[in-house]
């Protein structure tokens, strides 16, 4: 058994340091969620946020949309034209996409300069993605609602989720040790 566990000691590390700082960042983000409501940012201050910058994307590109608070629920309605074509919850902040991401940069942590500017980096992509994201996924639910399902189901967490995986990918391949020539 200790054969084992020191041929494989990098690989449990990996997952020992992933697993466990995904689920402390996901305990903080639990507390944040109920401990920092606003009533001025409705439901949560990064949410909020992420709905209001997706409807500057809409409005950028010539559409009339608004964004009111659910009364029905802790959301963001996108409305267009008195209609409701989308809700931006909690779920839909990336942030838990985003410590996904964080977890796996401490679990495969390079030096630190590198590191931090790659998870910088990274966030901000994944974030500007996601506004991106809810923005063209909000458009397109206006213009082609025949297809929301297969939009919101299956495109757009592609989109989101490919985003992460390129970004693991090339943090990985910028590991790679040069092939010598012999």
């Amino acid at each position: 058994m200790l054969k084992l566990l020191r041929k494989y000691k990098s690989v449990l590390r990996f997952l020992i340091i992933f697993i466990g700082s995904y689920l402390v960042f996901v305990v903080l983000y639990q507390l944040f969620l109920t401990y920092g409501g606003s009533s001025r940012y409705f439901p949560d201050i990064i949410t909020h946020t992420v709905a209001r910058q997706s409807q500057s994307v809409i409005t950028s590109l010539g559409y009339d949309m608004q964004v009111l608070p659910s009364k029905w629920e802790p959301a963001m309605n996108l409305t267009m034209n008195g209609k409701t074509l989308a809700r931006v919850v909690e779920g839909c902040n990336a942030v838990s996409v985003m410590l996904l991401f964080i977890s796996f940069m401490l679990a495969f942590f390079g030096d630190m300069k590198r590191t931090l500017l790659f998870v910088f980096g990274g966030v901000a992509l994944i974030y500007g993605m996601n506004v991106l994201r809810i923005a063209l996924l909000t458009i397109g639910i206006y213009e082609y609602p025949q297809y929301a399902d297969v939009l919101h189901g299956t495109i757009f967490p592609a989109v989101i989720y490919g985003t992460v995986f390129l970004l693991w990918i090339g943090w990985i391949n910028s590991y790679k040790k040069p092939v010598k020539d012999e």
